[in-house]
């Protein structure tokens, strides 16, 4: 089973830290939704644990869920007088890699499923 406790300690919060706990709670429901949805499966199993986690922390680095500012990214460095650009939003791609990152993982417990 997933926790958030287990989630701050591997992003580095404090437990008693529970600011974020509203969403890294919503992360790891999305996480654990994703995956079984993926794998048509109705119990996350206890060999996914770990790769869940993996997403989890993925998300939360990539999404920055819960903040209202959108977070910057670099969208052009130049080198000669030093120019650094920023622009906001999230990278569009990120939310198809995600997936895509722990297909091989996934699959080992992906059943056919027939609509």
């Amino acid at each position: 089973m997933l926790t958030v406790e287990t989630l701050k300690s591997l992003l580095g919060i404090a437990v008693t830290d529970t600011t974020q706990d509203v969403n890294l709670a919503f992360i790891l429901d999305d996480v654990s939704e994703t995956i079984l949805n993926y794998c048509n499966i109705s119990e996350l199993p206890s060999g996914l644990l770990r790769t869940a986690y993996r997403m989890a922390i993925d998300l939360y680095r990539n999404e920055s869920i819960g903040e209202a500012d959108l977070p910057m990214i670099v969208s052009s460095i130049a080198e000669g007088d030093t120019t650094t650009q920023f622009r906001t939003g999230v990278d569009s791609n990120f939310k198809d890699t995600l997936l895509k990152n722990y297909t091989m993982q996934l699959n080992r417990y992906r059943r056919v499923s027939w609509k």
